[in-house]
C-alpha cells in the first residue's frame, strides 16, 4: 500500500535521489517522497531537496520514512515546522510546512547526517 496518493503526478526535484510527486488542490501543492527503503544519507538529502520546494510558501512536503528522522529535525530552524505520525507497517509520515512569519533561514545545503 502506497502512502502517496495515486492522483499525484511525478515531478523533478533538483538533488533528489528518489521520485517526488505533487498533488495540487485549491491552489496549493503537497509534495510527497518515500525514503522508507533507503539508508543514510538518502532520507536527509531528499528531505533537504524537498524542503526547498515549500520554503516561503503555503505548500506542504510529506516524507515517508522507516523511522523518525531526528537528525533532520535538529537541522531545521524556526522557518520549517514538522509533524510526525506513525502509520501502518511501522513507517513514519512526516508533514513539513513553512513558517512564513519566521526570520530563521534553514541552510538546505546542509544535508549530511552528522
Amino acid at each position: 500500500m502506497s502512502l502517496i496518493p495515486s492522483e499525484a503526478s511525478k515531478v523533478e526535484v533538483a538533488g533528489a535521489t528518489v521520485d517526488f510527486f505533487e498533488l495540487k488542490k485549491d491552489g496549493e501543492s503537497t509534495y510527497y517522497f518515500d525514503t522508507s527503503k533507503c539508508g543514510p544519507p538518502d532520507p536527509m538529502v531528499n528531505a533537504m531537496s524537498g524542503l526547498r520546494l515549500i520554503k516561503g510558501t503555503n505548500n506542504k512536503l510529506v516524507m515517508i520514512n522507516h523511522k523518525t528522522p531526528g537528525g533532520l529535525f535538529s537541522k531545521l530552524e524556526d522557518d520549517i515546522s514538522h509533524e510526525a505520525q506513525e502509520v501502518d507497517g511501522g513507517l513514519v509520515k512526516i508533514t513539513f510546512t513553512s513558517n512564513n512569519s519566521s526570520a530563521a533561514n534553514t541552510d538546505f545545503e546542509q544535508n549530511a547526517c552528522h
